[in-house]
């Protein structure tokens, strides 16, 4: 029996028809196991991912490898999205077993969920020295009847590995200048001075490392740091990687010069950048930083915004049973749509080529210039686009999470209040409105839930990224509506993080105390494709302190981020948010509080003066002219002259009240 059909995520429903007898990960899966005495398949995806279909259509919906599963395992599948502790584990136990990792993912684990054999893609026949999946399913089930004491010892062994592993080695101190100049000087060595980015293909887009350089030009003047930055995500904005008819970004570029996609698109990614790309244009008034910043908050409002209120994980990388189908072109169904002459003028702006530069003639869609014609360009685009939207769409992962719509929130927020676009400010507060309803408070006060769906919550604990990222979005949100609510809830937050994940040594565990348990305990603050949960909550911790006064999650901060000292002049490309957070530290706080009615122009235009403040470890509030609120960067502020009034303080030296937005303009750049 197939137990997948009541579940929240849209992942496992794909798989709730195979004939596969799947379990959700679950104590009764457990005991399923124990009563029949089988060892433990777990099969662990996304939904967006390309060769989980594949592995899926060859292997779990064929019936002789489910007859093989069903007899000799108990099969559970899980969502890596919904389940990221899980998936943690595993594949940390994957690549020390392989060497490798990647989706989907292939675990064999015994009673007490140590794993024992793991591996990824398995096909259904013999390839490339490459065992079939039916082959592998019977040498497991020989080893399990036969060797059973030797394998349960390997995956105890392996548990002992991963475990010591989890320990982090720190420095004494937080990142210093020193360490951040280094930092940048690593990342010129790796640095792809052709075609922008770090290393070499499969290439993804550097988000956090972005950041750090994009701040540290900010805060130094630094301009390596920005060039790279710059180079990187101009290079990005005009690759295939980037929708260039419907905004926002694929997950990762298979080639070094970002022109072809892994075509999924990602909420992260697309939360991520967007507010780097706000940054770029708010540190140099780039026009190629505005128009992506545009097309992609669209892109998100447009086609990953859920009825609910809250952000959709994903859009599959498949359509019409085929990768990337959704989002490629060849010449001559161009010029059907468009005729003879803009035909000809779209495929060369656009790079669609005879050859192609895709599979079987196609072309992914970059535009390495601007057209020279903007109107003629609108009117192709739009034709384009609406023959596009004819095709079969990628399916929607609709499941929300957490983690990735708190990204959303931050950077919707900052986006619509440097551009002036009230309605991206609304989407995130609807956002946040809907993660304090559904999401907070199921596994006990100030608790979070990671997942939900059409407004139902999962039943996945949130892990340390959505505490972090939640916390971080709210505080964003609170900066640009002074609406305190989500100032008080991102510190609840906060207060949760230091109660249920500090490891009592600086840092945090990526589970809850109260959560249930596992085989092991993951720990882990490098980044990944998305900002670890460690560095996160360092992040919003210092946020959190700059705003309230309360000093304390400074100090918790400066002790989670001692980590990220050895790894900014080693590695820093895996803790780009740490050295955010340190540049933050090092530069804060800058507390900006603009008193007066919000609807008036002087006040609009302290607020705007202020948030074009561009250094590190800057925090803005706003308040009326009658409040009572006990926030230092607020308490006791008042209007001057009866006028809106801006008040400035850096390390809490304070320069003089000001009524003008040009003297408050010139004392942040002083």
């Amino acid at each position: 029996m197939n137990h997948l059909d009541k579940s929240t995520s849209p992942y496992l429903l794909q798989h709730a028809t195979n004939p596969v007898h799947w379990w959700e990960w679950s104590e009764a899966a457990f005991a399923e196991a124990r009563r029949r005495d089988l060892p433990i398949f777990v099969s662990i995806g996304y939904s967006a991912c390309h060769w989980c279909h594949v592995m899926a259509h060859e292997s779990f919906e064929d019936e002789k490898v489910a007859a093989l599963l069903n007899e000799n395992f108990v099969s559970i599948k899980v969502d890596r999205e919904e389940r990221p502790d899980l998936d943690m584990i595993y594949m940390n136990a994957t690549v020390e077993l392989t060497g490798h990792g990647g989706w989907p993912m292939s675990v064999f684990i015994d009673h007490q969920g140590a794993p024992f054999f793991a591996g990824t893609y398995f096909p259904p026949e013999p390839r490339h020295q490459m065992a079939s999946f039916s082959q592998l399913l019977n040498r497991i089930t020989h080893l399990w009847q036969e060797r059973r004491n030797e394998i349960v010892a390997v995956g105890q062994n392996l548990i002992e590995i991963l475990n010591a592993q989890a320990q982090v080695s720190s420095a004494e101190f937080v990142p210093r200048d020193e360490e951040l100049a280094s930092a940048v000087n690593v990342l010129a060595r790796d640095f792809d001075t052709e075609n922008g980015g770090f290393g070499r293909s499969p290439k993804f887009p550097p988000s956090m490392v972005l950041e750090f350089l994009l701040r540290e030009y900010a805060r130094t003047g630094n301009a390596q740091a920005l060039a790279m930055a710059e180079q990187t995500l101009t290079a990005m904005a005009r690759g295939g990687i980037y929708d260039q008819l419907g905004g926002g970004f694929a997950r990762y570029s298979v080639d070094e010069k970002w022109a072809v996609p892994h075509f999924e698109k990602m909420l992260y990614d697309n939360a991520l950048l967007l507010r780097i790309y706000t940054h770029w244009w708010r540190l140099t008034g780039s026009v190629l930083a505005q128009k992506i910043v545009r097309e992609t908050a669209g892109f998100m409002i447009a086609e990953l915004l859920t009825q609910q209120g809250g952000f959709a994980s994903s859009l599959d990388a498949d359509s019409q049973g085929a990768e990337g189908t959704f989002y490629i072109w060849k010449p001559a169904q161009v010029y059907e749509i468009l005729g003879e002459a803009d035909g000809k003028w779209a495929c060369q702006l656009l790079n669609i080529t005879d050859a192609g530069t895709f599979e079987d003639g196609y072309s992914t869609l970059q535009m390495p210039k601007d057209p020279d014609d903007l109107a003629r360009w609108e009117s192709v685009k739009a034709q384009l686009l609406a023959n596009r939207n004819l095709r079969e769409k990628p399916p929607l992962d609709d499941k929300v999470v957490a983690a990735w719509n708190g990204l959303a929130i931050a950077a919707l927020a900052e986006a619509g209040v440097l551009f002036g676009q009230p309605r991206w400010i609304e989407v995130a507060t609807a956002a946040a409105e809907f993660l304090n309803k559904v999401h907070v408070g199921n596994h006990g006060q100030n608790r979070l839930s990671r997942t939900s769906r059409a407004g139902v919550v999962g039943a996945s604990w949130g892990v340390l990224d959505d505490y972090g990222n939640t916390a971080e979005g709210l505080l964003a949100l609170y900066q640009v509506t002074g609406d305190e609510k989500f100032l008080t809830l991102a510190g609840k937050l906060l207060d949760t993080c230091r109660e249920q994940f500090a490891d009592g040594a600086g840092g945090f565990f990526y589970t809850a105390t109260q959560a249930p348990s596992l085989v092991s305990r993951p720990k882990n603050f490098a980044d990944n494709a998305e900002p670890s949960g460690w560095l996160s909550v360092a992040n919003a911790m210092i946020t959190y302190s700059a705003l309230t006064g309360l000093a304390d999650y400074r100090l918790c901060a400066e002790a989670a981020l001692t980590p990220v000292t050895p790894l900014a002049g080693r590695g820093p490309r895996s803790v780009g948010w740490g050295l955010v957070a340190a540049q933050a530290l090092i530069c804060g706080p800058v507390q900006i509080a603009v008193i007066g009615e919000k609807n008036d122009e002087a006040t609009k235009l302290l607020l705007t003066a202020a948030w074009q403040a561009t250094s590190p470890g800057t925090v803005i509030a706003w308040a009326p002219p009658v409040h009572n609120s006990n926030l230092e960067i607020l308490k006791d502020r008042k209007m001057v002259a009866n006028r809106a009034t801006a008040y400035l303080c850096r390390a809490f030296i304070c320069e003089r009240p000001t009524n003008d937005y040009l003297e408050l303009s010139a004392q942040l750049k002083n």
